[in-house]
């Protein structure tokens, strides 16, 4: 076992004491109603929304209204609760939906913040609380294809959503989760796995686009060794990408961050709804700044 992976077993507590007090944090609010403009047909069927821009795609609130819904522990098999954030105009058609996962002994409330800022840019996403606070990665990828499952099979909000534009995302083992669903279940159509810390490498079998985030700073899951290799051992998609955040840390994933944010949305816009109008934030590639160390992918060809 290298270095890293070594003092990743070693910080490992350390995050759950960090997680325990960022626990008692509110949870994310649902984006206020907000009056929907006028509805023009997309040459992409899939398009939603308005076009792009730089300050639509950073800004906390996106152009859709939502709501939010609690989903109680039994309202699904495969997974514990979670909480649904959905568009609420329909005029437009079905949307993309997106489960996340939160990390090792982390409450659902660490990822909340990624329901309303993905749910108001046009899609349905699906927060989680695991079925245990140390549930490895292998069972939260199933908990993820569990939720997707009970949002295009069960919920209340199943008329929305078109079933074959699904994607998966999480955050330190639930984006080890993120990477074991998307090897089972190649229909996938996106994935973002942000800090992801998995004792498996073999991915080799992934067909789905993929953006691996990591972070410079990242003690717990190193990003050479962990989210860096993960993104290099995936040789079988079709596109993917590698982010490395600047002066951050293990839990920068856990509070509302525009450059997670702006890629993460970006990546979900290109390959879930196929909008090649988001094209321009992943090609050419992002250049290193004051927020990005490194970056790397196979910029989407169309």
């Amino acid at each position: 076992m290298n270095r890293h992976l070594t003092n990743a077993f070693r910080v490992l507590p350390a995050a759950a004491v960090l997680a325990a007090g960022a626990a008692l944090a509110p949870a994310a609010a649902a984006a206020p109603a907000r009056p929907t403009g006028a509805v023009q047909l997309a040459a992409n069927p899939y398009e939603r929304g308005p076009a792009p821009t730089e300050a639509s795609i950073t800004a906390e609130k996106g152009p859709f209204a939502i709501e939010k819904i609690d989903v109680p522990a039994g309202s699904g098999s495969g997974f514990n609760k979670g909480t649904i954030y959905a568009p609420t105009d329909l005029s437009q058609g079905t949307f993309g939906a997106i489960a996340v996962s939160p990390g090792f002994v982390s409450p659902q409330a660490l990822i909340d913040w990624y329901g309303p800022r993905l749910a108001s840019q046009g899609f349905v996403v699906m927060t989680l609380e695991t079925n245990s606070l140390f549930d490895v990665p292998a069972a939260r990828g199933d908990q993820l294809l569990a939720a997707l499952d009970y949002l295009t099979g069960k919920s209340s909000v199943k008329n929305r959503i078109d079933t074959s534009r699904l994607a998966v995302m999480g955050h330190s083992m639930g984006g080890g989760g993120t990477l074991e669903a998307e090897k089972k279940r190649t229909s996938l159509q996106a994935a973002v796995p942000l800090a992801p810390w998995d004792l498996n490498y073999d991915f080799k079998d992934v067909r789905t686009p993929t953006m691996v985030m990591g972070a410079d700073n990242d003690f717990i899951a190193p990003a050479d060794s962990m989210a860096h290799s993960y993104y290099t051992g995936l040789t079988g998609v079709p596109e993917k990408a590698y982010l490395e955040l600047k002066n951050a840390g293990h839990m920068t994933f856990n509070s509302p961050n525009t450059t997670i944010a702006k890629y993460a949305i970006a990546w979900m816009k290109r390959f879930v709804d196929n909008d090649v109008r988001y094209d321009k934030f992943l090609c050419p590639e992002p250049t290193p700044d004051n927020n990005i160390a490194a970056y790397e992918g196979t910029c989407p060809t169309g």
